[in-house]
């Protein structure tokens, strides 16, 4: 048998081993090194490449564009490796973070650079190398699945052997485009890292990271257990995980919208008209994002319900945790002509929770009890002590006629979801709900009437 061919020159795919060399495996997956990498595309643009002002310089990026700021698409020259399928969406004319599948083909691309085609041994993971007079980079997220982190790279030993990774391939595939590449770095003269700038690059994205909006989506809450020791009674079925798969595949999609909705909002010419829609479509982006994110959840914890004794609460000031989700549930509220009130007595105790993934399941109890209110109602949250508990309630303002009491009417549709013919709505059912709040160490409980209550153990001093 013949020995297999060797890789072609310039792939991508060992361009970002090469980035990823001596680093050790990561320890993220995909949701959260997407995350890192959006972080790192605002924080190298906004507090790095902008403040410089205006300076000549290249990028190369793959699988599409990674600079989204005009004014730097302006000024620097670009070559982009894409998918054949793009065909011609990839015109100069506006700006795309680096996605897959339906973002990829819901978008078009920034202006200022050479479309390049993809091959199937590039692989598709983000890359980004940039090389001005002051500042040169390398970006890439690498690694196998729940063994993914970001790698960036500003040493020049590194830089160099990427660009001559990039050279060898245009030089193969296209050598009037290696020669424009050569020529414009050549013409950037002396190269330069501020000693003092690229120090600061990995706190500003730590604060950056720290700053963004919580999200199921881009924060995975439940892992997988390895091994095939799980017997066959435990075995995942085939339907959660086809479910869990398309929880997956709608949120990846609508996290790339919102990033490229966001990066449309921080240009200064947007009419008042324009700016309002798309904080619409960011805000049902979000909605959507963590709603799905609720329902893999929620799957997760069917699929290994033993891994629920196994999470670690702690104590966790609920009262804070509501002031602190008020103002963004009012504002989800508000968009479907609901009104939020907030309740909370005096020097309340912590209780025992996961404030991290508690954040996101009461989000989704507001969504799933809000759902069936008609326009113009009050969702009343209430928080109190109940004995040795702390007793969170939402209740429908008195004058809302036509409520519908949260689950009721509501048919079954697999183990954790619940369709309502009446409204349509689709969404996580009692039993599924219930399972969290357990995996939370609190208790659900519904009685009749327009009212959930969730109980929360008091922490003990």
């Amino acid at each position: 048998m013949a020995d297999p061919a060797p890789p072609r020159a310039g792939c991508l795919a060992a361009l970002r081993r090469d980035l990823a060399h001596g680093e050790g495996p990561g320890r993220g997956d995909e949701d959260s090194v997407r995350r890192q990498w959006w972080a790192a595309l605002a924080t190298l643009q906004e507090d790095f490449l902008m403040p410089l002002g205006p300076q000549p310089g290249v990028w190369l990026a793959a699988p599409l564009p990674a600079l989204y700021e005009p004014a730097l698409l302006q000024q620097l020259q670009g070559w982009v490796w894409a998918p054949s399928e793009l065909g011609d969406l990839l015109q100069a004319s506006a700006p795309l973070l680096p996605a897959t599948g339906v973002a990829a083909a819901a978008a078009t691309a920034g202006g200022g650079f050479e479309r390049l085609p993809l091959e199937e041994a590039d692989g598709t993971d983000p890359l980004l190398v940039l090389i001005t007079p002051r500042l040169q980079v390398a970006m890439a997220l690498v690694g196998d699945d729940r063994a993914r982190r970001l790698v960036v790279q500003f040493e020049p030993a590194a830089l160099s052997a990427a660009l001559t990774r990039l050279d060898e391939r245009l030089q193969r595939t296209d050598p009037a485009q290696a020669q424009r590449l050569r020529q414009a770095i050549q013409a950037l003269g002396p190269l330069q890292n501020d000693p003092q700038r690229v120090p600061q690059f990995w706190p500003r994205l730590a604060e950056r990271l720290a700053a963004m909006a919580p999200s199921l989506t881009l924060q995975p809450l439940v892992h997988r257990a390895s091994g095939g020791g799980r017997s066959a009674a435990a075995a995942p079925s085939s339907e959660l995980a086809l479910l869990e798969a398309l929880t997956h595949e709608v949120r990846t999609p609508l996290a790339t919208i919102r990033t490229l909705i966001r990066s449309l909002l921080r240009r200064s010419d947007l009419p008042d008209l324009v700016r309002q829609r798309l904080q619409q479509i960011d805000g049902e982006c979000s909605e959507q994002i963590d709603r799905f994110g609720l329902i893999f959840l929620a799957a997760e914890l069917q699929r290994q319900p033993a891994e629920t004794g196994d999470q670690h609460l702690a104590r966790t000031d609920l009262a804070q945790l509501l002031v602190r989700l008020e103002p963004l549930w009012r504002q989800q509220l508000q968009r479907r002509s609901l009104a939020l009130e907030l309740r909370a007595a005096a020097d309340l105790p912590p209780v025992l929770s996961d404030p991290a993934r508690l954040e996101t399941v009461l989000g989704g109890l507001v969504d799933r009890f809000s759902r069936g209110l008609p326009a113009g109602a009050v969702v009343a949250l209430s928080l109190r002590p109940a004995g040795a508990r702390l007793k969170l309630r939402l209740s429908a303002s008195a004058d809302a006629p036509g409520a519908e009491q949260p689950g009721g009417g509501a048919e079954r549709v697999g183990p954790v979801l619940s369709w309502n013919p009446g409204t349509g709505s689709l969404q996580l059912s009692r039993q599924a709900t219930q399972r969290l709040f357990h995996s939370l160490g609190g208790r659900l409980a519904e009685r009749s009437g327009n009212a959930l209550t969730v109980f929360f153990p008091v922490a003990g001093a």
